[in-house]
């Protein structure tokens, strides 16, 4: 009974870094709502906030937190803006900087996102494939990210960050590969409202 497990949990531990592989490359749109928890160290749930997210590949993504409070993440392939409705202020900041050997990477980054990333193994737990990687850079700000898959598809986000706290995403409801209107990765700011920070202008594209 071991011996005959061994080759199912061997392909696993192999099928999991294609997982990653196959979601870095092979998923263009990824869109779904989420609910997001932050662990301290000693296990204590500190905040859980929930929202929708939209994915376009390359470098655009929109991540709206909409419970406790509402907060707008979007990131239009050359800069990253966040919109706090409650302060009503916006922080804008070049995308290729912000972004750097961070998991968003994963989320809304090219097929390259995987070299800011090692891969340190797979395991099946609760009908879930999980993943590890390790950031290359470890001044990140995260010491480990897990991701699980559910028949090939994200389920789930797990980061580990340097002060030892966890956050975990949950995903629901996703739709992988369907069209997204491309406004949704537009942003203005508001009239009236604070902006912080200077934004990339984006270049014009060579007809």
């Amino acid at each position: 009974m071991v011996a005959a497990a061994a080759p199912c949990a061997e392909n696993a531990v192999e099928d999991g870094e294609l997982l990653v592989e196959e979601f870095v490359t092979e998923v263009v749109t990824f869109s779904g709502e989420f609910e997001q928890t932050l662990i301290d160290p000693e296990g204590r749930i500190l905040e859980t906030t929930t929202g929708t997210l939209e994915i376009q590949r390359p470098g655009r993504f929109r991540w709206v937190y909409a419970e406790p409070y509402e907060q707008w993440l979007v990131a239009d392939g050359t800069n990253i803006w966040s919109y706090d409705i409650d302060l009503e202020q916006v922080t804008v900041k070049p995308q290729a900087d912000a972004l750097a050997n961070t998991p968003a990477l994963l989320l809304g980054g090219s097929g390259e996102a995987m070299d800011q990333f090692e891969y340190d193994g797979s395991f099946e737990e609760s009908g879930l494939t999980w993943v590890r990687l390790l950031p290359v850079d470890t001044e990140s700000g995260f010491r480990r990210v897990e991701l699980a898959f559910d028949d090939r598809r994200l389920n789930r986000m797990v980061f580990h960050d340097n002060l030892e706290q966890t956050t975990v995403v949950i995903l629901k409801n996703v739709a992988v590969n369907e069209p997204i209107d491309a406004a949704r990765f537009e942003f203005t700011a508001p009239e009236d409202i604070d902006v912080v920070g200077n934004p990339v202008a984006t270049e014009p594209s060579a007809d």
